[in-house]
């Protein structure tokens, strides 16, 4: 789903239409482009404040893993 936050909007979510993959990363800061080469989007780079994040194109939902994204980076 779509954040809130970011887009103003949340879409209603539709069993096999709307993807629900959640992913586990160790780092506050990912980059997602849709998977599948030129099926994709384009490359966008998303910040964990939280916990979570969810990518505004293809909706996956990015996971920071307990004790990880500690980083103190710029």
């Amino acid at each position: 789903m779509r954040d809130q936050r970011q887009t103003g909007y949340t879409p209603v979510m539709l069993p096999g239409v709307t993807p629900q993959e959640t992913i586990t990363v160790q780092a506050r800061t990912v980059g997602c482009d849709g998977g599948g080469g030129a099926l994709g989007h384009p490359l966008v780079y998303l910040r964990i404040e939280d916990r979570q994040v969810t990518c505004p194109y293809c909706s996956r939902t990015y996971v920071l893993a307990e004790g990880a994204g500690d980083d103190h980076g710029h």
